[in-house]
């Protein structure tokens, strides 16, 4: 199922894959420690960010589509996926 934000979803997955290959250039080049866990932190927060926006379509349609039909292993599954994420 496509969801609203896709396109903006695989722009910033794409942006958040280029930013983990410049942290693998960075070390690689001997940067100062603290400039590579500075990028490592906005790449975990880039990802927290796009997750909720996949979490938010998730629920907007998924499940709003899952519970219309009376599917509970939907929201099974989607608690199960919350807690991975968190």
């Amino acid at each position: 199922m496509s969801h609203p934000n896709e396109k903006a979803v695989r722009a910033r997955l794409a942006k958040i894959a280029g930013h983990a290959k410049s942290i693998e250039k960075m070390y690689e080049d001997g940067r100062e420690c603290t400039e590579i866990l500075n990028q490592i932190a906005a790449v975990k927060s880039a990802l927290n960010s796009v997750g909720k926006v996949i979490l938010k379509d998730h629920m907007n349609h998924c499940i709003l589509e899952a519970a219309k039909s009376g599917d509970e292993s939907a929201l099974d599954e989607l608690n199960k996926s919350i807690d991975k994420l968190l």
